[in-house]
């Protein structure tokens, strides 16, 4: 290694050691430390108080680790694989050595690819780009729509939304002995619900796609950052992730597994980087001979920074201890539900009831309140931010919700399609950055509004409830 690199590696060393110490007994296990952790924010009733991130579902705050290595690296910044000076071959040493912490993280086989990409839409809209021809895809109602919108050129079954774990095993088993005709086939699963937090049984439903002769990919935003993922245990042909959601928002996102879809298909934007030779024919057409190696669905200047982020969460976390990181985020998720079931007002959204196992993302709503209108005093009144709506994954919260109407009160959701219900749902989601007194105080919150009210008035402006400006607080 370099001087410079072992400079960079330096910092990297004694930020881990500060989160190694976090790996501790998870009764008193501190949470990791994360950027924002200090920002306060105004409230409308007066005064500032501590931002509460309760919103890691949509994007995790940057571990402060991730963020030191970045900045630590950032002077070194050079074009990768083709420069010839020194930053561009130090460059080029961090993003394939990037490329090896990620496929250790995810437990890859020796022959799978890493390929990187913008996002988990990206590596899943990229997958949808090589499937082979007459793939059907299998894909249930619950899924997120970055999977279940990307198959638009293959033939797709959408399944229905299943109750038990078993169920969705059956419901899958059923539908892929079905089809017609029997050729190749995709599944595309979550590893834990965006919407109720809750586990799949990711290695059962791979069991049987294999056993009627289909592939599997995995979503796994909302699992990698929660949960150790094994892509050799699950027994998965594919695993896609964001580094935003793995504490990591620097813009990629990544796609691991079988290579042979992948160097069969035409790459997934061309360009430079993924071409390996180009020369000129002599009718005056161009010949290209494309790499056969993740380079070939990466064309264009890769974003180096973004993907040595995404290394450096996988390491943090690691170094940090899945073990101890999941017992403390379960001792929060039995919080959370605990106080939230003390409240009558307030129903927690749940496909698999209320044993299933599940990570720190709960989705609920209150009698007599609209979503947004409680979300929004959530934040004005107490500084607390969680999200509301339909969570990018409109057809299972809606079959949550069924046909139940939300009062309107000052704010109301959403507009709903033509002749539908405006239906929406509050989600409160953390992790292992959530420091306890976050979640205190949101459940302090939820019994002092479904008890008192909101103390401020509401109203809807360009589609988001907002506090009235101008108003005083209620009396």
């Amino acid at each position: 290694m370099s001087a410079s690199l072992n400079a960079v590696a330096t910092v990297a060393t004694a930020t881990a050691t500060a989160t190694t110490a976090a790996a501790q007994d998870p009764a008193c296990a501190e949470p990791l430390a994360v950027l924002g952790r200090d920002v306060t924010v105004p409230l409308v009733t007066g005064g500032e108080v501590t931002y509460a991130a309760l919103d890691y579902a949509a994007s995790a705050p940057a571990l402060q680790r991730v963020w030191d290595d970045v900045a630590a690296y950032a002077p070194y910044y050079g074009s990768v694989h083709r420069g010839a000076g020194y930053l561009s071959q130090l460059s080029t040493d961090l993003f394939e050595q990037s490329r090896v912490t990620v496929a250790e993280f995810l437990d890859c086989r020796p022959a799978d690819q890493v390929v990187f990409t913008r996002s988990t839409t990206d590596s899943l809209n990229l997958l949808a780009a090589v499937l082979p021809a007459g793939c059907q895809v299998f894909v249930f109602e619950t899924e997120h729509h970055a999977s279940l919108l990307p198959w638009t050129n293959a033939q797709v079954t959408y399944l229905d939304a299943p109750r038990t774990p078993d169920e969705a095993v059956a419901i899958l088993e059923r539908a892929l002995a079905d089809r017609d005709p029997y050729g190749p086939a995709l599944v595309c699963v979550t590893g834990a619900s965006n919407v109720t937090g809750e586990l799949w049984p990711v290695k059962e439903l791979a069991a049987a796609a294999h056993a009627h002769g289909a592939r599997i990919v995995l979503d796994a935003a909302q699992l990698a950052p929660h949960h150790p993922v094994s892509v050799r245990d699950l027994d998965v042909d594919w695993v896609a992730f964001s580094g935003h959601k793995l504490y990591a928002p620097f813009g990629s996102g990544v796609l691991a597994g079988r290579a042979d879809w992948l160097q069969e298909a035409d790459p997934y934007l061309a360009g430079g980087g993924a071409s390996r030779k180009v020369s000129r024919r002599e009718d005056g057409g161009v010949d290209v001979e494309w790499h056969t190696t993740a380079a070939r669905h990466e064309a264009g200047s890769p974003n180096v920074i973004g993907v040595y982020s995404i290394a450096s969460a996988c390491r943090a976390l690691t170094e940090a201890g899945f073990e101890t990181l999941v017992a403390r985020e379960q001792r929060l998720v039995a919080r959370v539900r605990e106080g939230l079931a003390d409240v009558p007002a307030v129903r927690v959204l749940s496909l698999f009831g209320d044993d299933a196992p599940r990570v720190g993302v709960i989705s609920f709503v209150v009698d007599g309140w609209n979503s947004s209108h409680f979300a929004a005093a959530l934040s004005a009144e107490y500084g607390i931010g969680v999200r509301d709506g339909l969570f990018c994954a409109h057809p299972l919260v809606r079959t949550l919700l069924g046909s139940e109407p939300q009062a309107q009160g000052e704010c109301g959701a959403p507009e709903a399609a033509p002749g539908e219900r405006s239906l929406n749902a509050i989600r409160v989601s953390f992790g292992a950055g959530t420091p306890d007194e976050h979640v205190d105080r949101f459940l302090g919150a939820v019994r002092e509004l479904v008890a008192d009210g909101a103390k401020w008035q509401y109203r809807t402006e360009e589609g988001r409830c907002v506090p009235l400006r101008g108003a005083s607080a209620r009396a």
